[in-house]
């Protein structure tokens, strides 16, 4: 009898601090990311980050960590993570 595999979802959490520091948790991807926009990908669904002068610090995709800093402008969700690639995405 085949096992079966269990999907365990990570812990998500963001902590924001001045606006200027952000720590992210259950973070499973990072799609793409320039000095105004990051997008990364959570069990929650897309996480889109904007700003001015952002910069990656730390991505560990094994333990769902993110962390960046710059002028953090806003954070927001998309639905659900879309699957496939690029192409994909943009053809749909």
């Amino acid at each position: 009898m085949p096992e079966e595999k269990k999907t365990v979802k990570a812990p998500h959490s963001l902590i924001l601090e001045n606006r200027r520091a952000l720590t992210a948790t259950g973070v499973s991807n990072v799609d793409s990311f320039d000095e105004q926009t990051i997008v990364a990908y959570t069990d929650l669904g897309q996480l889109i980050i904007r700003g001015s002068k952002l910069q990656i610090n730390k991505l560990n995709i094994e333990t769902g960590e993110l962390t960046l800093n710059g002028d953090i402008s806003s954070m927001s969700y998309s639905e659900t993570q879309l699957k496939g690639g690029f192409l994909s995405r943009l053809f749909k």
